[in-house]
Parts: structure tokens; sequence; C-alpha cells
């Protein structure tokens, strides 16, 4: 029986890894909770992988609740979807956590090398506690905007200056007419 060797980083300061045997004849689902159980994770979160070309560019999504299309975990061998030596996987877990692992196939051997698969053959570093992320804040670095992308402060100094040439107060009434029927075109 084959078996494939991965080496899955996950995306901390820290270098921290693990490298992990599993059949290739395996499913997505059976990777997903090897990785679960070699990071000490709890694995009550949805998690999705992600196909990669060399870059990490994310490419088709395996996820892991069959959602009615596309591809699920269970249903996916390992084998259909590696396609080269170096096979590049992204592994997201906890969507609002966003833990990003890279899962690299660093080796395909003939034999397992051991009885008992899948296998963590290697940890390198402290798992990281899976609590400790925080949910990160997607408006970090945004200014107060309005819908245009413009500081409100230039919005505000527009208004004033060119009010009068569109009837008036720019508010939101949008120049004085309550309906588009009022626009005299």
């Amino acid at each position: 029986m084959k078996t494939y060797t991965f080496r899955v980083v996950v995306d901390t300061e820290e270098d921290i890894f693990r490298d992990i045997e599993i059949a290739t004849n395996a499913s997505f689902e059976v990777l997903h909770q090897t990785i679960v159980k070699a990071f000490d994770f709890k694995g009550d979160q949805m998690t999705s992988f992600y196909m990669s070309d060399e870059n990490w560019e994310k490419g088709e999504e395996i996820a892991l609740m069959d959602m009615g299309f596309g591809r699920s975990m269970a249903d996916t061998q390992l084998e259909t979807m590696v396609a080269d030596d170096h096979q590049k996987i992204l592994y997201v877990y906890d969507f609002l956590k966003m833990w990003i692992f890279y899962v690299e196939l660093i080796k395909v051997n003939e034999e397992p090398s051991t009885k008992e698969l899948p296998a963590i053959l290697m940890k390198i570093g402290d798992s990281p506690n899976e609590d400790d992320k925080e949910i990160p804040n997607l408006l970090d670095g945004l200014t107060d905007l309005d819908m245009g992308g413009t500081p409100n402060n230039e919005v505000d100094d527009f208004y004033k200056k060119y009010g009068d040439e569109f009837g008036g107060d720019l508010d939101d009434d949008f120049g004085g007419f309550e309906n588009i029927d009022d626009l005299d075109i």
C-alpha cells in the first residue's frame, strides 16, 4: 500500500509543524482529523482544504460538509486530488479565527513506514492554543468613510462648496427632490 508523507505547517510566528503519513486512498476527512489531532485542536470548527499551486494560491475547495455542490472531505480520496510530487494544499480551520495550515506533500512511500496509519511521524514546536487566536477585526485600519470611499470631512467640504449648484443642501433627499419624476430632464 502506498502512502503520502505531508508536512503540515501552521501559520504562526514560531516554527511549528508536523509530518503526517497517511494512506493514498484515505479521505480528506481522515487527513483533517489527523491534523486536528496532531495540533491538539478540538475539531469542532468548520474547515476546508484548498488545492493550491506552487505559490499557495487557493484553488478547488474540499469542504468538511457536503454542501450539495463541489467536493466534500468524506467523499474525496487524497489520491484523486494529489497531482504532483510536491502538491501544496491550504487547510483553513475555523473561518472566524482563520487558522491557516500549509500542507505539502514531501514524500510518496511505496510501503508504509509504520503499521498504524495515519501516523504523526514528527512534531516540531509546541501546538498553539486554538482559543488564544483572536477573531481579526476586519475594520482595523479603515477611517470614517462614506459609501464612495471619500473621508467624510472631504464630503462635507464638497457639500458646502457645491450644494447650491445641486438644488440646495446635498443631504439624504438627494438635492431637494423626493422622487425621480421631480427631475427636470
